[in-house]
């Protein structure tokens, strides 16, 4: 943030008046608890820059003065705020199922970082199946909501982190960018299969990295195969621990992004009924 003209404005009238406001310069749509709307992701092709339907976002985008693109157009979040999501939430809690699996150990507080392809920070296809199972839940139906609890987000979760101090607060940066458990390949085509609304879990992506299901050459595919080519969003840094702690594993999700014209997302502040 930063003062503009310091004033900004002024000396106005007989009276002298001045004033000040303020420039915030910032994402909006891509930080905290984040949703990824239509223009985030897209894949590079001999065409350009390839987005949701088709698009190839060089036509998609709004220009204002000097050419500089100031919106999304067709690809805005907006559109997406416009219906929002209520759906049935179904919340995996990946870390019970591999401590069940005697894939991580029992005092685990998380899945470990995915390094290589098998590693147990991989969320597949099977493991989705059978946290459902385990669970006692009705398999995924189309226009469920997935949520994915990783653990990772314990790490700087909201009952935490403001009694963090400040070595621990870099700690848990560190971890962050070291990457993340989460979905392989499989869960999410297997997902799409099932028809669902909407993924989301308590990291920053959704997807295992630096490397999933077909190893770190592939960067977080369930953006792709999800978002480009099908339309399902994504939420990330959701608090899935407080659902977890409280065992609520089923519920109904309600929520809609801010309808920012033009934007390629939207924070988040979603509601969960049980």
């Amino acid at each position: 943030m930063t003062i503009p003209g310091t004033p900004t404005g002024g000396p106005f009238g007989k009276n002298a008046l001045i004033y000040h406001d303020e420039l915030v310069t910032t994402e909006i749509g891509q930080i905290q608890t984040q949703f990824d709307g239509p223009g985030h992701i897209g894949v590079n092709t001999s065409k350009g820059p390839m987005m949701y339907n088709g698009v190839i976002s060089w036509d998609a985008y709004e220009h204002g003065a000097g050419g500089r693109v100031m919106s999304m157009g067709p690809l805005g979040v907006e559109h997406v705020g416009e219906l929002g999501y209520v759906c049935r939430l179904v919340v995996l809690d990946a870390v019970a199922f591999k401590k069940s699996k005697g894939a991580i150990p029992g005092s685990a507080e998380m899945l470990p970082i995915p390094k290589k392809p098998g590693d147990p920070g991989i969320v597949t296809a099977d493991d989705v199946k059978g946290i459902m199972q385990m669970q006692g839940l009705k398999e995924i139906a189309s226009g469920d909501c997935v949520a994915l609890h990783t653990g990772q987000g314990n790490s700087w979760s909201n009952d935490r982190y403001k009694s963090m101090n400040a070595d621990q607060r870099k700690a848990a940066r560190d971890l962050f960018n070291q990457g993340e458990p989460g979905f392989g390949i499989s869960a999410c085509e297997y997902m799409a299969a099932r028809d669902i609304a909407l993924t989301m879990c308590d990291t920053s992506a959704c997807d295992a990295q630096p490397s999933g299901e077909q190893g770190p050459d592939f960067s977080v595919p369930c953006h792709t195969e999800m978002q480009t080519r099908r339309g399902i969003w994504n939420l990330e840094n959701v608090d899935t621990k407080s659902l977890v702690d409280n065992k609520i594993l089923e519920g109904a999700f309600i929520w809609a992004p801010l309808r920012i014209i033009g934007a390629t997302g939207s924070p988040g502040n979603p509601m969960v009924l049980y």
